[in-house]
């Protein structure tokens, strides 16, 4: 769940360490970290929609994708490989700090900040850890938590890709409208363009666990769960681990492109089409062969926002499959929930 989450008890890395081969967490009891095991490889998503925003199909094509399978990817996103190549070595450089280290830098300024293996504050955990950010509209603000004096270098690569990830989701839910047929573009975007928008960021560190090379088993990295958000832009490093849930329940494995974007429809933008669009259930998993990073921008409306179908998707006789709400009301109700709960539920409406 992509909501600030509580600390926990920080977890040791090797010294030396390479950007595919990271060091190694302090082993947890399997008690507390799952594997998910599997007779068989799970089958590859060969045919991700790959959607290049500045195609004249591209509206269409992202809203089918979005009905489809809420996830999608996308390419010619205007995003410098350099600045993605900045952040990435910026923030291994992190992970790869002694745990006191890392502490000490990024503090315990609950609830955002480092953490590992906690997810949320329901008993969920995974074989990561991560930093986890608030962000804002303001590309100019401080980042809370970082110390300019530490990693100004740090601190000015992550300014500027989120507001590039923050401009390629306003852009991607501006198509959404258009091939939507909404007149006004900006009835999505505007979540996310509002000073006052919600929007997280986080990094995600998968350590290798040499242990289970040559397995059948996975380790659960992050469990399967839906985004709370409208929508979520992904960039990983050229490790698998992704899968996401079909429309038949079938678990799907989704080839790692370092080069493009991967994009997911959040719980909020499937109740804003009034279900048009389908919140992709997803996961991670990892086998132990090279660590897993991944940078993931989550595009958030303001607490205070409205949430609930947009009035020019429903037609004469469609009824609104969901009762309003407020982001805030959501949250609170996340909350209390587990990781792979449907939490849309409790917001539906039943005719």
């Amino acid at each position: 769940m992509q909501f600030p989450s509580g600390l926990t008890s920080p977890l040791t890395l090797s010294s030396a360490l390479q950007p595919t081969t990271m060091g190694v967490l302090t082993s947890p009891s399997l008690e507390d970290i799952f594997l998910v095991k599997s007779s068989k490889p799970c089958a590859s998503f060969s045919n991700v929609p790959a959607i290049d925003i500045t195609a004249p199909t591209a509206a269409a094509d992202i809203v089918a994708a979005c009905i489809d399978f809420g996830f999608f990817k996308v390419t010619n996103h205007g995003v410098s490989k350099s600045l993605t190549a900045r952040l990435e070595a910026a923030a291994i450089d992190f992970f790869s700090l002694p745990e006191w280290e890392k502490l000490e830098k990024a503090g315990m300024a609950n609830p955002f900040g480092y953490g590992n293996k906690k997810i949320g504050c329901n008993g969920d955990v995974g074989w990561l850890e991560y930093l986890l950010l608030e962000v804002t509209s303001n590309p100019s603000l401080t980042i809370p938590f970082l110390k300019e004096s530490w990693a100004s270098s740090f601190c000015s690569a992550l300014k500027e890709y989120v507001s590039a990830t923050r401009k390629l989701a306003s852009e991607m839910l501006e198509l959404m409208a258009e091939g939507l047929g909404l007149e006004q573009r900006n009835v999505l975007s505007k979540f996310v363009n509002d000073e006052n928008s919600d929007s997280f960021f986080r990094l995600n560190h998968y350590p290798p666990w040499p242990m289970l090379q040559g397995s059948n088993n996975n380790l659960n990295g992050f469990g399967e769960h839906t985004d709370p958000q409208i929508i979520s832009v992904l960039r990983s490093n050229d490790s698998d681990g992704l899968q996401i849930a079909l429309k038949d329940g079938s678990w799907v494995l989704v080839p790692p492109d370092q080069d493009s974007f991967f994009v997911n429809v959040g719980d909020s933008l499937q109740v804003l089409t009034n279900g048009r669009f389908r919140s992709v259930r997803h996961r991670v998993v990892t086998n132990g062969r090279k660590s897993r990073f991944s940078m993931i921008y989550f595009g958030g409306p303001p607490l205070a926002a409205r949430i609930e179908p947009l009035p020019q998707l429903l037609g004469d006789q469609e009824q609104s499959r969901y009762r309003a709400f407020t982001w805030a009301q959501y949250k609170t109700a996340a909350f209390k929930s587990r990781l792979a709960d449907n939490r849309l539920v409790c917001f539906e409406n039943h005719h």
